[in-house]
C-alpha cells in the first residue's frame, strides 16, 4: 500500500502578495491581467473568492463582481523562489516528488522513515514547516494513491489536512459529485449528467464497456477512479510533453501581416525554452482565438525536428494559411511544440546524415 501526500498552497500568488504587503491582508486581492484590457485572473485571495472570483475569469468581470478588489501584476520570480523553499521542505521527507506547478506537488512517502512512517504526521509537519519558513499556508491530502490524495487536499481548504484511508475511500467516492472528480471537466460533467451520472456511486454503477463507448479511452480511467483505483506512480522527473506560449492582444489583429508579425515573439520565446531544456520538437501547433472567442488549432508534424526560432517561424505560415487570419479579427495567438526529444541527439544525427539545419 503506497502512502501519497498531495500538498497544495492556498491561494498561492495572492497569499504571497498579502504576506509581502500587510495592508492587503483581509482585503480581496487578484493577481493577473489588467482589468481595463483582456487580462485574466491568475489567482484570487479567499476574500475575493467570496464574490465568485476565480482563476481564468476575465479580469474585467472580476472587477465588476467586486469593485473594491485590488489587482496586482504577478511576480513570478518571487513565486519561483518561494516554490524552491517549499520543495526544500519536501525533500526532508522524500526525494520522490512530482511537481504539478509552483504551488502544488505529489510526494510518495511510502518508504520514508520520518514520523515513524506515518504519512499523516509527515503532512502535518510539512504544513507547519512551510508556514514557519515562508509565512504561507498549505493544505494537504493523504491517501494510498494520487487521485484520492488530490481530492483529500481540497476537503478542508484553506489550511486543511485530510486522510482518505482504504476503508473510507468507497463511501467518500460514492457521495462525491462527478464535477469534483479531477479529470472530469465541465463538458464531460454535462455528458455524464445527461446519462444520469451525478455522483461517484452512479459512475461506479456502469460497466467498463459502456464508459469506453460513451467517453472513449477516458472511460477506462473513469471506471477505475470510481472504484478508488489509480496506479499512476509519483514521477520525480516528469517527462515534458510540450512547450508553448500564447498572448491575448489588447486590440484585435486584423491584417494577415500583423498576425505574422505577432507570431515572431511567440516563436522566439518557445525557441528559448527549447534551448534552455536542450530539446527539439517534431510537431508545431498554432492556436488561434477569434474575436468572438471561437478557438481553433492547426498542427503539423515534421520528418525532422526543429529547435530554432527561424525554423519555428518557417513552419507557421503554412499553418496560418489554414485559418481565417486576415479575414476575421483575432484576439489570441499561441505557439506550442510537442513530440520533444533531446536536441543534442538530433544535432548529432543531422551532422552524421548531412541534413541541413533548417526545416
Amino acid at each position: 500500500m503506497r502512502k501519497i501526500i498531495h500538498v497544495d498552497m492556498d491561494a498561492f500568488y495572492a497569499s504571497v502578495e498579502q504576506r509581502d504587503r500587510p495592508e492587503l491582508r483581509g482585503r480581496p486581492v487578484v493577481v493577473g491581467g489588467d482589468p481595463a484590457g483582456r487580462g485574466v485572473v491568475a489567482a484570487a485571495s479567499y476574500e475575493a473568492r467570496r464574490f465568485g472570483i476565480h482563476s481564468a475569469m476575465p479580469a474585467a468581470r472580476a472587477a465588476r463582481a467586486c469593485p473594491d478588489v485590488v489587482f496586482l501584476r504577478p511576480r513570478f520570480d518571487v513565486y519561483r523562489a518561494i516554490s524552491r523553499q517549499i520543495h526544500a521542505v519536501f525533500r526532508r521527507y522524500t526525494d520522490c516528488i512530482e511537481p504539478l506547478s509552483l504551488d502544488e506537488a505529489y510526494l510518495d512517502v511510502t518508504d520514508s522513515p520520518a514520523c515513524r512512517g506515518s504519512a499523516t504526521l509527515m503532512a502535518r509537519e510539512i504544513k507547519a514547516a512551510i508556514r514557519e519558513e515562508t509565512g504561507l499556508i498549505a493544505s494537504a491530502g493523504v491517501s494510498y494513491n494520487k487521485f484520492l490524495a488530490k481530492l483529500a487536499s481540497d476537503v478542508d481548504k484553506p489550511d486543511g489536512l485530510y486522510l482518505i484511508d482504504p476503508a473510507a475511500a468507497p463511501g467518500f467516492i460514492e457521495s462525491l459529485p462527478v464535477g469534483d472528480f479531477h479529470g472530469v471537466g465541465p463538458a464531460t460533467e454535462r455528458r455524464m449528467k445527461a446519462r444520469g451520472i451525478h455522483t461517484g456511486g452512479d459512475l461506479r454503477g456502469h460497466e467498463l464497456h459502456d464508459l469506453v463507448e460513451w467517453f472513449g479511452k477516458a472511460g477506462r480511467y473513469y471506471h477505475q477512479i470510481a472504484r478508488g483505483i489509480d496506479e499512476r506512480p509519483v514521477r520525480s522527473r516528469r517527462e515534458r510533453k510540450s512547450l508553448g506560449h500564447e498572448t491575448t492582444y489588447p486590440n484585435d489583429l486584423l491584417e494577415r501581416e500583423t498576425v505574422e508579425a505577432a507570431l515572431a515573439p511567440l516563436a522566439e520565446r518557445v525557441a528559448r525554452d527549447l534551448a534552455a531544456r536542450e530539446l527539439a520538437a517534431r510537431t508545431v501547433t498554432l492556436k488561434v482565438k477569434y474575436a468572438d472567442f471561437t478557438q481553433i488549432t492547426r498542427r503539423r508534424t515534421f520528418t525532422r525536428s526543429l529547435w530554432t526560432a527561424d525554423e519555428l517561424l518557417g513552419a507557421l505560415p503554412g499553418l496560418l494559411d489554414d485559418t481565417e487570419a486576415g479575414r476575421r479579427p483575432i484576439r489570441l495567438l499561441g505557439v506550442t511544440c510537442s513530440g520533444l526529444e533531446p536536441s543534442r541527439v538530433v544535432r548529432a544525427a543531422e551532422l552524421d546524415l548531412g541534413w541541413p539545419s533548417r526545416c
